[in-house]
C-alpha cells in the first residue's frame, strides 16, 4: 500500500471517531526556515502525520525563523511563542543547547510533553526531560562521511562549518575528522560566517580560496544542502573538478543529480521526513491515549547515498520525503 493510502485511510478511520477526540492535541513543531531546502522534507513529514492529528481534533503548527543569523535565540523565541499559544505538546531540535536549554526547561516546567528531534541526541532528551529523540546522531553521520571519503581516495579533508557555534554543525565536522582519522588520514575545518548558510555564491568563493591555498586537501564534507552545492561550484572554480571529492550532509534533487553525473561523490541521509512524521506521531499518541514507545532514541540515520543506490534514491525523493 502507498504512503499516501495508507495516510488517508487512516485518517478516514479516524474522522468516523471524532467524536471521541474532540479534545485533540494541539501540537507545535520547531523546525528550520520555510525555504530550507532539508527543512521543507522533515515539513512534509509533520504535516503527513498532521493528517492524523486533525481527524482526532487537534492541531500541528509549524514555526521556523526566517533566517539563521541568531539561531539559538530566534529558535529559544519560537519555542516560548509555542507555550504562549496554547501547545499540548512541542517538537523541536536542540541546535544551540546554552540558548535554548531555557526555553525547553518552560516547556517541561509548564507541564507540556516535549519530543527533542533532529538535533541534540537522547543526551539532550534525557537532561531536558523530554520522551524521546527522533533523528540521526550527529557526531556519527560526521564519522559515516569521513570514513567513506577516507576509504575512497580521500587523504587530507575539510569540513565547511557554515554555523560556527550550532552544536549539530559542530558534531558533524569532529565526528568527519574522526572519521578520516579512522582511515589513517586527516581532516581540519573551515568556519564561515553565519550569514554563509544557504549562500551558494559565498560558500564556493570561500572554498575556491582555501582550495587554492591548501592544494593538499582532496576531500570536502558539507553540512547543509545548499553548502554541497557551493562547495561543488567552488571545486570547479578552483580548477580541481575531479580532484576533489564531496560528501555532505542531507540532499535534494540538485545533490542527487550532482551524484548521479559524479560530481559529488555521496551525501549522508538522516531520512528527515520521518523525523518530522515519527516526532509529531510519537506526541500525538502520548497525549491522546498516554502511549509511549519502549525504544527511547528513535534513529532515522545515518545512511550513504552514493552511486550504489542513487537511483531508489531519486524515485523517494521525486515523490518528496527524500
Amino acid at each position: 500500500m502507498k504512503l499516501s493510502t495508507f495516510l488517508a485511510t487512516t485518517a478516514a478511520l479516524a474522522i468516523g471517531a471524532s467524536a471521541a477526540y474532540a479534545e485533540g492535541a494541539d501540537i507545535f513543531v520547531i523546525g528550520g526556515k520555510p525555504d530550507d531546502p532539508f527543512w521543507s522534507i522533515v515539513k512534509r513529514g509533520a504535516e503527513d502525520a498532521a493528517l492524523v492529528v486533525e481527524a482526532q481534533g487537534g492541531s500541528v503548527t509549524w514555526l521556523g525563523p526566517q533566517n539563521y543569523d541568531n539561531l539559538g535565540v530566534d529558535a529559544a523565541e519560537l519555542i516560548r511563542q509555542a507555550i504562549d499559544q496554547g501547545a499540548d505538546g512541542v517538537v523541536g531540535p536542540n541546535w544551540v543547547p546554552e540558548a535554548m536549554d531555557p526555553a525547553f526547561q518552560a516547556v517541561v516546567d509548564a507541564g507540556i510533553p516535549l519530543v527533542i528531534y533532529n538535533a541534540g541526541g537522547l543526551e539532550a532528551a534525557d537532561r531536558l526531560g523530554a520522551l524521546n529523540y527522533v533523528g540521526a546522531v550527529d557526531y556519527l553521520a560526521g564519522v559515516a562521511g569521513g570514513e567513506w571519503l577516507g576509504n575512497n581516495g580521500g587523504t587530507v579533508g575539510l569540513c565547511v562549518n557554515s554555523l560556527p557555534g550550532a552544536a549539530n554543525i559542530e558534531d558533524y565536522c569532529n565526528g568527519f575528522a574522526e572519521g578520516m582519522e579512522n582511515t589513517g588520514h586527516t581532516a581540519t575545518t573551515l568556519p564561515l560566517p553565519a550569514t554563509a548558510q544557504g549562500n551558494v555564491t559565498a560558500v564556493a568563493q570561500a572554498v575556491r580560496a582555501h582550495l587554492l591555498q591548501n592544494p593538499d586537501i582532496n576531500a570536502v564534507f558539507a553540512t547543509a544542502n545548499l553548502d554541497a552545492v557551493g562547495i561543488v561550484q567552488g571545486i570547479q572554480q578552483a580548477g580541481k573538478a575531479g580532484q576533489v571529492q564531496i560528501c555532505g550532509i542531507n540532499f535534494d534533487e540538485a545533490i542527487l543529480t550532482n551524484i548521479k553525473n559524479g560530481q559529488q561523490a555521496c551525501a549522508i541521509d538522516q531520512q528527515g521526513y520521518q523525523q518530522g512524521f515519527y516526532a509529531v506521531s510519537i506526541l500525538n499518541g502520548h497525549i491522546n491515549y498516554g502511549l509511549s514507545i519502549p525504544t527511547r532514541e528513535i534513529l532515522t540515520g545515518p545512511g550513504v547515498v552514493d552511486a550504489s543506490n542513487i537511483d531508489a534514491t531519486m524515485l523517494g525523493a521525486g515523490k518528496g520525503t527524500r
